[in-house]
Protein backbone atom coordinates (compact mmCIF):
# COMPACT_ATOMS: atom_id res chain seq x y z
CA UNK A 1 0.00 0.00 0.00
CA UNK A 2 1.42 3.35 -1.02
CA UNK A 3 1.43 6.04 1.64
CA UNK A 4 1.73 9.79 1.18
CA UNK A 5 4.36 9.73 3.92
CA UNK A 6 7.95 9.33 2.79
CA UNK A 7 9.57 7.03 5.37
CA UNK A 8 13.06 8.52 4.72
CA UNK A 9 11.63 11.95 5.50
CA UNK A 10 10.17 10.62 8.79
CA UNK A 11 13.60 9.35 9.89
CA UNK A 12 15.11 12.83 9.42
CA UNK A 13 12.49 14.37 11.70
CA UNK A 14 12.29 11.66 14.36
CA UNK A 15 10.31 8.52 15.07
CA UNK A 16 6.61 7.83 15.06
CA UNK A 17 5.44 5.02 17.31
CA UNK A 18 1.85 3.86 17.42
CA UNK A 19 0.81 2.14 20.64
CA UNK A 20 -0.72 -1.33 20.43
CA UNK A 21 -3.83 -0.03 22.21
CA UNK A 22 -4.38 2.62 19.52
CA UNK A 23 -4.34 -0.05 16.81
CA UNK A 24 -6.62 -2.15 19.03
CA UNK A 25 -9.19 0.63 19.33
CA UNK A 26 -9.16 1.25 15.58
CA UNK A 27 -9.60 -2.48 14.95
CA UNK A 28 -12.39 -2.78 17.54
CA UNK A 29 -14.34 0.14 16.08
CA UNK A 30 -13.96 -1.19 12.54
CA UNK A 31 -15.11 -4.66 13.65
CA UNK A 32 -18.20 -3.46 15.52
CA UNK A 33 -19.30 -1.41 12.50
CA UNK A 34 -19.78 -4.62 10.50
CA UNK A 35 -23.37 -5.84 10.24
CA UNK A 36 -23.77 -9.11 12.15
CA UNK A 37 -21.23 -8.28 14.86
CA UNK A 38 -22.96 -7.99 18.24
CA UNK A 39 -19.84 -6.80 20.02
CA UNK A 40 -16.36 -7.60 21.20
CA UNK A 41 -15.71 -10.42 23.63
CA UNK A 42 -13.49 -10.15 26.67
CA UNK A 43 -13.06 -13.91 26.86
CA UNK A 44 -15.08 -16.76 28.23
CA UNK A 45 -16.01 -16.63 31.89
CA UNK A 46 -17.87 -19.63 33.26
CA UNK A 47 -18.59 -20.92 29.75
CA UNK A 48 -20.33 -17.70 28.70
CA UNK A 49 -18.71 -15.19 26.36
CA UNK A 50 -18.48 -11.85 28.15
CA UNK A 51 -19.60 -9.04 25.88
CA UNK A 52 -17.81 -5.73 26.20
CA UNK A 53 -19.32 -2.32 25.68
CA UNK A 54 -17.97 0.42 23.41
CA UNK A 55 -15.63 1.70 26.13
CA UNK A 56 -13.64 -1.55 26.19
CA UNK A 57 -13.16 -2.15 22.46
CA UNK A 58 -9.42 -2.76 22.67
CA UNK A 59 -9.91 -5.52 25.27
CA UNK A 60 -11.45 -7.83 22.66
CA UNK A 61 -8.41 -7.29 20.45
CA UNK A 62 -4.86 -8.63 20.64
CA UNK A 63 -2.36 -6.66 18.58
CA UNK A 64 1.28 -7.09 17.69
CA UNK A 65 2.78 -3.96 16.18
CA UNK A 66 6.22 -3.82 14.62
CA UNK A 67 7.92 -0.90 12.91
CA UNK A 68 6.01 -1.30 9.65
CA UNK A 69 3.65 -4.27 10.14
CA UNK A 70 0.94 -5.45 12.49
CA UNK A 71 -0.96 -8.64 13.21
CA UNK A 72 -4.39 -8.53 14.85
CA UNK A 73 -6.49 -11.12 16.69
CA UNK A 74 -10.15 -10.22 17.28
CA UNK A 75 -12.54 -11.90 19.70
CA UNK A 76 -16.12 -11.19 18.66
CA UNK A 77 -19.71 -12.17 19.36
CA UNK A 78 -21.99 -12.44 16.32
CA UNK A 79 -25.73 -11.87 16.05
CA UNK A 80 -27.93 -14.97 15.85
CA UNK A 81 -28.83 -15.68 12.22
CA UNK A 82 -25.75 -14.01 10.75
CA UNK A 83 -23.67 -16.00 8.28
CA UNK A 84 -20.48 -16.38 10.32
CA UNK A 85 -18.02 -16.88 7.42
CA UNK A 86 -19.36 -13.77 5.65
CA UNK A 87 -19.27 -11.68 8.84
CA UNK A 88 -15.72 -12.85 9.60
CA UNK A 89 -14.53 -11.99 6.09
CA UNK A 90 -16.14 -8.53 6.26
CA UNK A 91 -14.55 -7.92 9.66
CA UNK A 92 -11.13 -8.90 8.29
CA UNK A 93 -11.49 -6.51 5.35
CA UNK A 94 -12.88 -3.66 7.44
CA UNK A 95 -10.18 -3.95 10.12
CA UNK A 96 -7.35 -4.28 7.58
CA UNK A 97 -8.53 -1.23 5.63
CA UNK A 98 -9.10 0.92 8.74
CA UNK A 99 -5.77 0.12 10.38
CA UNK A 100 -3.75 0.52 7.18
CA UNK A 101 -5.49 3.79 6.27
CA UNK A 102 -5.20 5.39 9.71
CA UNK A 103 -1.75 4.17 10.76
CA UNK A 104 0.17 3.44 7.56
CA UNK A 105 1.09 0.03 9.00
CA UNK A 106 0.92 -3.03 6.74
CA UNK A 107 -1.57 -5.47 8.30
CA UNK A 108 -0.19 -8.95 7.62
CA UNK A 109 -3.03 -10.88 9.25
CA UNK A 110 -6.40 -10.42 10.93
CA UNK A 111 -7.46 -13.52 12.86
CA UNK A 112 -11.12 -13.76 13.85
CA UNK A 113 -12.17 -15.75 16.92
CA UNK A 114 -15.93 -16.20 17.29
CA UNK A 115 -16.56 -16.35 21.04
CA UNK A 116 -20.34 -16.55 21.04
CA UNK A 117 -23.70 -15.82 19.46
CA UNK A 118 -25.96 -13.04 20.73
CA UNK A 119 -29.60 -14.08 20.90
CA UNK A 120 -31.98 -11.16 21.34
CA UNK A 121 -34.26 -11.59 24.31
CA UNK A 122 -37.96 -10.96 23.86
CA UNK A 123 -38.84 -7.39 24.75
CA UNK A 124 -40.39 -6.99 28.17
CA UNK A 125 -43.99 -5.82 28.37
CA UNK A 126 -44.51 -2.25 29.54
CA UNK A 127 -45.48 -1.99 33.23
CA UNK A 128 -48.96 -0.65 32.36
CA UNK A 129 -49.89 -3.82 30.48
CA UNK A 130 -48.61 -5.99 33.34
CA UNK A 131 -50.62 -4.05 35.95
CA UNK A 132 -53.83 -4.34 33.89
CA UNK A 133 -53.50 -8.12 33.76
CA UNK A 134 -53.22 -8.38 37.56
CA UNK A 135 -56.61 -6.70 38.16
Amino acid sequence: MENDINRDEMIEHGQIKIADEVVGIIAGLAATDVKGVAGMSGGIAGGIAEMLGKKNLSKGVKVEVGETESAIDLYIVVEYGAKIPEVAWEVQESVKNAVETMTGLNVVEVNINIQGVNIEKEPKEPKEEQSQRVK
